[in-house]
């Protein structure tokens, strides 16, 4: 048996089983460690906020908030209009066909409202506090993320994680060492993550805590086809294409392979892992009927997606997302790249040098130090008797005009041996908690019981997700019987099938 002590031991495990830290591209943090790639799906739930700033978390996770002006309690704006519109529409009926239309197109509009007119919204409808009826405030930003802080000193910030991706993109070089350094590539995570919802309602649709499993899946932005697409690209479902929501259409059963074809869907990357989220819900036990994939709108997509789908299943808190499908384009690897000054690119080697031809721009030196001169003395001047300077290094502090002579500009070609670029990445976001609700209202039906004298309520899960596959009875109270069920369900066990066993003789109807 090898024995591995001091040093050599620390050097195994952070080259072999460990990365030497978490977030190691931000020079790590004491006291976080993961498994490295083969270990991915356990990963620190505590996230410095450097990486937090980085992704856009801090800035933009965030919920625009309402108070009652009385009594203090807070209501997340958006939600209480959503209410009002909807309870609107389900119940009054004088509403007229225009005042319908206008309540329904501020629904689809619901996520391009700025802070101003969502105020404004609340404002005309009318609407105060559900539980006092008294005045609401001016809706306001409330960041989701818990805060927290490393270390006895406190000076450290962090969070923790609102989502497992951040994890993954700062381990994106160990990933793709590990896949040996060719795309595409993916790395999946389970876990949970954590938000502070300002009312969290609704079972598991909203709440503090919860489980995550995503997927990044690595691509050349150049080439986003699948090799498995053809396994999907038949499946028919129901999906609710942007237009058709702006022109208040209902969703429609369209062949996966005809969304992309048509440009629907943007490419066969996206367009797989949504047939691939399709059948993992059916084989689930989700009504096919009541799923459907919609596609955002303009304003709901971040201005760096290529494209982005939502797997909405209705139960009775209406149609609620369970599982996000987005292209996010490089827009992840690109910001921590530039936070942390660590490159997280790909290479595409050449199997022949290839020539290609550039533009070459060189100052000519001379005339730009006759056109700046005097500026560059005015500013020394003003530093000098004022203290301060303002300009902004485009250039001096107000439009500049380059002229002719100033710069040389040729087309030289030269030999390339690699083609270097950073990845995008498509992300499969799965709200575990949200699934198994919509699941057990799925599954849930009442029959008689064998007597008729009361209704059973029943789970009819199918076999691969039932918590339960079997129970083991006995037909009478009989030690010879119990003897043999227990024979049964040790054979069970064994087999790694998880069961009930119930020795009582009273079989139920």
């Amino acid at each position: 048996m090898l024995s591995l002590t001091g040093k050599l031991s620390t050097t195994f495990l952070n080259g072999v089983c460990f990365t030497k830290q978490s977030f190691k591209i931000y020079n790590g943090y004491s006291g976080f460690y993961d498994y490295g790639p083969s270990g991915c799906a356990i990963i620190p739930c505590v996230t410095p906020e450097v990486v937090l700033k980085a992704s856009g978390h801090v800035e933009k996770l965030t919920d625009q908030m309402v108070k009652d002006e009385k009594t203090g309690t807070f209501y997340r704006a958006d939600q209480l209009l959503k209410d009002f519109c909807n309870e609107k529409l389900r119940e009054d009926v004088r509403l007229s066909l225009e005042q319908a239309a206008e309540l329904r197109r501020t629904l689809a509009m619901m996520d391009d409202l700025s802070v101003e007119e969502l105020g404004a919204k609340i404002k005309e409808y009318g609407i105060t506090a559900p539980d006092t009826k008294n005045p609401l405030s001016d809706p306001y930003p409330f960041n989701l993320m818990f805060q927290t802080s490393v270390g006895p000193s406190g000076l450290t910030a962090a969070y923790v994680r609102p989502e497992t991706a951040p994890g993954i993109f700062v381990n994106f070089k160990d990933l793709y060492y590990n896949n040996g350094n060719k795309l595409p590539f993916a790395a999946a995570q389970i876990g949970q993550a954590f938000r502070n919802e300002i009312s969290p309602r609704q079972g598991f649709s909203r709440v503090r805590e919860f489980t995550l499993a995503e997927i990044e899946h690595f691509v050349d932005p150049k080439d986003k086809s699948h090799p498995k697409f053809s396994e999907v690209k038949n499946l028919e479902f129901l999906m609710f294409p942007r237009e058709e929501q702006m022109s208040a259409q209902s969703a429609k059963k369209i062949r996966l392979g005809e969304a992309v074809s048509r440009g629907i869907v943007n490419n066969e990357t996206i367009g797989y892992f949504i047939g691939r989220v399709y059948l993992f819900l059916s084989r689930l036990g989700i009504d096919q009927d009541h799923l459907r994939f919609r596609q955002h709108l303009a304003n709901e997509m971040a201005h760096y997606a290529a494209d982005c789908w939502d797997a909405e299943i209705e139960c009775s808190y209406g149609w609620i997302e369970c599982v996000g499908i987005a292209d996010r384009s490089a827009y992840d690897l690109r910001a921590h790249t530039e936070k942390s000054g660590v490159a997280l690119v790909a290479q595409e080697k050449f199997s022949e040098p290839r020539e290609v031809e550039k533009l070459v721009i060189a100052p000519v030196k001379k005339e730009l130090g006759l056109a700046f001169k005097g500026k560059a003395l005015g500013m020394k001047a003003t530093l000098e008797s004022k203290g301060e300077v303002e300009f902004y290094v485009r250039k001096l502090g107000k439009n500049v005009c380059i002229k002719k002579n100033m710069l040389l500009i040729s087309k030289e070609k030269k030999k390339e041996f690699q083609r270097v670029f950073t990845p995008s990445v498509i992300e499969p976001s799965s709200g575990i908690d949200r699934i198994i609700y919509c699941l057990c209202e799925h599954c849930f039906y009442r029959r008689p019981s064998k007597a008729g004298d009361e209704q059973l309520n029943v789970f009819r899960f199918p076999p691969l997700v039932a918590p339960i596959k079997c129970t083991v009875f006995t037909l009478v109270q009989n030690q010879q019987y119990e003897e043999v069920a227990k024979v049964i369900s040790e054979s069970l066990s064994v087999a790694g099938i998880s069961h009930k066993i119930d020795i009582t003789g009273l079989c139920f109807g």
